[in-house]
Parts: C-alpha cells; sequence; structure tokens
C-alpha cells in the first residue's frame, strides 16, 4: 500500500527527524486531512496529508502511482497543524 525511495527516506530523517514509515501513520488518523499539493503537481499530481502522529500534526507529501501512496516527504510543518486545528481543534503536543 505504501512505497518511497529509500535515499528520500534517509534524507527526510536527516533534515525533519521524520522516517516514512512513521509517516504511514498520519493516514490513519481518522480526522486526517487531504488537500492536492497544486504548487508541486507539474508532472503528477501530488497531496498533502496532514494527521496526528504520537501526539503531534505530521504533514505528509505523497502521490499515488498504480494504486500505492508513495511517500514523498513528511514533516511537523506549522502551516499543516494551523490547518489541522482549524478544521479538527487543538491539539496538545
Amino acid at each position: 500500500m505504501f512505497e518511497w525511495n529509500p535515499d528520500k527516506d534517509n534524507t527526510n530523517i536527516a533534515k525533519h527527524n521524520v522516517s516514512f514509515d512513521d509517516a504511514k501513520m498520519a493516514f490513519l488518523d481518522q480526522k486526517r486531512l487531504v488537500y492536492e499539493d497544486a504548487e508541486h503537481s507539474t508532472h503528477e499530481k501530488r497531496w498533502f496529508c496532514i494527521g496526528v502522529v504520537r501526539d503531534r500534526v505530521l504533514t505528509v507529501r505523497f502521490t499515488m502511482r498504480e494504486k500505492k501512496i508513495r511517500i514523498i516527504g513528511a514533516a511537523y510543518w506549522r502551516k499543516g497543524r494551523a490547518e489541522y486545528e482549524k478544521e479538527n481543534g487543538n491539539i496538545k503536543d
């Protein structure tokens, strides 16, 4: 169901301290938000999944390839948290 580039995963861990394996958990949040990433959707549609992982709001950038969710990046971005809290209420860290 999920896939990713292992090199991008290692880069994401170094840059944002989030593994793509952990990022999968954002999709399990029943209150998750999913938005098209129009800014980066030039060659293929890309999306943001914003969901709670370990009591923090995580934003995951992904695309769909052959019925699989391909994770491209993940981080605890303030903008994602603000959008999540606007839709679902405050989250305590």
